[in-house]
């Protein structure tokens, strides 16, 4: 293919690559991907113009970029300001006092800081869930993630109309912007955030807008039990009855189900996105990842929100995940790197509404991937790839990423964000912050 026929063509040569096979193994391949435009236009072993502009990926595995599902970008300013504490005491006592002195500034500099150490740990798409997402969507433009944003939608009064609006404008200001990397979802935040007529108004609006759902559900057991208080019923049964079900839903967390709730969950469009470190470090329990895949529930991946996780590293998530399900079940073989390789990528991004996009090296998909460098001592002899990726790699293997056909970092250098600004202005805005308290 000859650049005279249009288009930007980049060639990453000399690099093992991979796969997943209809068995739904991750296999090993060698050769060279092209991307043209922000597309993979061929894979494997094939002809190409000596004058083409090159990446040499020596040393190097090329993955299908990592897919955070579900984040609030702007709580990096809150990392590890409160720790060791439970959930509701966190978020009530703790987060929610300070996001409400959060102004613009604060949010954009704190997104662009996440968008930088996601980017750095090799993940190429996420969801985010928070207020002031003009910002957020601003900070993703200009790092060059692909994002999936929505306004969380939370009761704190009876504003709804304010809020949907608010929503409405995200979706209509924002949905396909920067190059398509930008899409929207409506978010209510939680079953007990949402009293039944403003979860139905939401549903309402996803119906509008035609884009899904991002919810937090079933997260811990004083959830299950204010849901039970105060509407005499479970959390999933409440947002079936509201028709939550019934569109394309993103469901964060899903720790504590009975034999019903796997039941009805059978049959959604989208699925859980599993957070397993924060869920461990607010005690909220270990989620039965085992049991909703076999239920045919998809399952994907995602940190939350820095302020619960601390980490933004899906490397880490991944291990999390499958630790805790072989000692769930005390069983060695629950939950297997292939399976987690799989929930970190392509699950999450069907989940997230842009499966058909990216998620897996595909030839016609945008050209979103990561080149881990291979070369590290804690990654020497390696024996089998998909274990050696899930149990001894980290997020700081992560040489290059590509995102949209567009390279944001090489040789671990960021080429769409300055860190020592993003960094500096941070601490600042957290400086701030706190002094508004």
């Amino acid at each position: 293919m000859s650049k005279d026929e249009g288009g930007r063509e980049m060639l990453i040569q000399n690099i093992r690559y991979m796969t997943v096979a209809e068995d739904g193994k991750w296999t090993v391949n060698s050769g060279e991907i092209l991307i043209k435009d922000n597309k993979i236009e061929n894979i494997g072993n094939f002809t190409y113009e000596e004058s083409i502009e090159k990446v040499d990926g020596k040393g190097m595995l090329t993955l299908p970029g990592l897919v955070n599902g579900h984040q609030h970008t702007p709580m990096s300013l809150l990392r590890c300001y409160s720790d060791d504490v439970p959930l509701m005491t966190w978020l009530n006592e703790k987060m929610l006092p300070l996001e409400m002195k959060m102004i613009d500034e604060d949010r954009y500099w704190g997104a662009l800081l996440s968008m930088a150490e996601m980017i750095k740990g090799g993940t190429t798409a996420y969801a985010d869930m928070y207020i002031g997402m003009d910002q957020v969507a601003e900070a993703a433009v200009e790092s060059g993630i692909r994002a999936v944003i929505a306004r969380g939608l939370i009761a704190m009064d009876d504003n709804y109309e304010g809020r949907l609006r608010e929503a409405a404008d995200v979706v209509d200001r924002w949905h396909g912007k920067g190059n398509g990397r930008v899409t929207t979802m409506i978010a209510p935040h939680s079953p007990y955030m949402c009293p039944p007529d403003f979860l139905k108004a939401a549903v309402g609006l996803s119906k509008e807008k035609d884009v899904p759902l991002h919810i937090h559900l079933a997260e811990t057991k004083d959830e299950e039990r204010m849901i039970q208080e105060k509407y005499k019923t479970r959390p999933v049964q409440y947002l079936q009855q509201a028709g939550v079900f019934e569109r394309p839903v993103l469901l964060a967390h899903g720790v504590h189900f009975n034999n019903d709730d796997y039941k009805i969950l059978e049959s959604v469009s989208g699925g859980i996105i599993h957070n397993p470190v924060s869920n461990a470090k607010l005690g909220c329990g270990i989620s039965d990842v085992k049991r909703l895949l076999e239920s045919g529930i998809k399952v994907g991946l995602g940190t939350d929100g820095p302020a619960s996780a601390s980490s933004l590293d899906l490397f880490f998530e991944m291990k999390a995940a499958s630790w805790f399900q072989k000692l769930k079940y005390e069983d060695a073989a629950v939950l297997s790197a292939h399976d987690v390789l799989t929930m970190a990528t392509q699950n999450g991004a069907d989940i997230l509404g842009i499966g058909e996009e990216t998620g897996s090296l595909t030839v016609g998909k945008k050209a979103d991937l990561i080149l881990m460098d291979m070369n590290k001592l804690h990654l020497t002899p390696g024996h089998e790839t998909a274990n050696l990726l899930v149990y001894a790699a980290t997020g700081q293997d992560v040489d290059t990423v590509i995102i949209d056909g567009e390279i944001v970092m090489r040789g671990r250098e960021l080429k769409t964000i300055d860190e020592e600004k993003v960094m500096a202005n941070a601490k600042e805005r957290t400086k701030q912050l706190l002094g508004r308290l």
